[in-house]
């Protein structure tokens, strides 16, 4: 599967969309593995020896974890992709739930890609054991983080309906993954697979950003198909402040931080999510910013983005070269 075909019409019904369930298997993947990233490794370590509590009671979630998804292939009946902008993460687990038992065990047959089904999964109900763990991995580790991850993946998707709206799709797909790339001429390849193409005409076409560093893709053919990805940009809250000195002594560390950042355009959301402020501080500052005439906004479809105004780059570059130290170490 190497190559989707995706015609002007899949296109221009294209949707970003948020689906929890997604957010909870990639978070499903790290626990079990162990490979978090550095931005999730405290969380990790945090959850891990209740998740392992959970798996070892449960021998179908043990089998399933250790010989099941071990192999590239996820079973299809796992994950579905959403039928709205933001799906509910009981609706999506209400989806799996609703498998029947014989497709869901053809299903995990073929992501064990010819070796046998181990005992462990052959249960009454592999789809409901399998909606049970994600569940839990859903209540126990990622809801009561979700506000905060929401707002990072809402953040890509601000950032990358911007690119599309100005530079077109190429920019839109740029770094979903070191194997996804626009085409062109309606080609959307989204792996380095020998697989015959899939033509998506008719069909809807999804993204779905998440914050684990792997993504997958999913469908529910012929109607809809999605691609998830690692959203981009940095998933943590990064350094306090990264604006010279006397940018600082002169607005303040927090409005000098956000009206440094703001060299390329970025949304309330995306701001909050980068410096891990609160959105209600994000947007009083950035109104006392607007009000200076230090920054501008404008709107790119449901969102507004926030960028310097030419007062507001002469300043920050001025204050820059200001705090820059000369050869004695000594600002100059």
């Amino acid at each position: 599967m190497g190559v989707w075909r995706v015609t002007a019409d899949v296109l221009a019904t294209s949707r970003f969309a948020l689906s929890p369930l997604s957010e909870t298997f990639g978070a499903l993947g790290l626990l079990a593995t162990g490979d978090a990233p550095p931005w999730q490794r405290a969380w990790a370590e945090a959850h891990r020896p209740a998740f392992r509590a959970r798996v070892a009671a449960d021998p179908f979630s043990t089998d399933l974890l250790d010989q099941v998804l071990g192999h590239k292939w996820v079973p299809d009946y796992f994950l579905a992709p959403p039928v709205t902008r933001e799906a509910r993460v009981t609706d999506e687990l209400a989806t799996v739930r609703a498998t029947p038992r014989d497709v869901a065990l053809a299903d995990l047959a073929v992501a064990m890609a010819g070796a046998p089904l181990p005992v462990g999964v052959q249960v009454p109900d592999p789809a409901g054991a399998t909606a049970d763990l994600l569940a839990w991995v859903w209540e126990h580790t990622v809801a009561p983080d979700w506000p905060r991850r929401r707002r990072q993946l809402q953040a890509d998707i601000t950032a990358r309906s911007a690119a599309m709206t100005s530079r077109g799709w190429a920019a839109a797909l740029a770094d979903l993954g070191p194997k996804i790339r626009w085409l062109g001429e309606g080609q959307l390849q989204i792996n380095a697979g020998d697989r015959p193409p899939r033509d998506l005409t008719g069909a809807r076409l999804f993204l779905v950003p998440i914050t684990a560093p792997r993504g997958w893709v999913m469908w529910d053919q012929p109607h809809a198909y999605a691609l998830v990805y690692p959203a981009g940009g940095a998933l943590a809250p990064t350094s306090p402040t990264t604006a010279p000195t006397a940018l600082r002594d002169l607005l303040g560390a927090t409005r000098a931080d956000l009206l440094t950042r703001l060299d390329t355009p970025a949304s309330t959301s995306q701001l909050a999510a980068a410096t891990g402020l609160a959105l209600g501080t994000v947007a009083h500052h950035l109104r006392v910013l607007n009000a200076a005439d230090l920054i501008h906004r404008r709107r790119a479809g449901r969102d507004v983005l926030y960028q310097h105004t030419d007062l507001g780059r002469r300043l920050s570059r001025t204050a820059e070269e200001a705090s820059d130290p000369g050869p004695s170490g000594r600002a100059v």
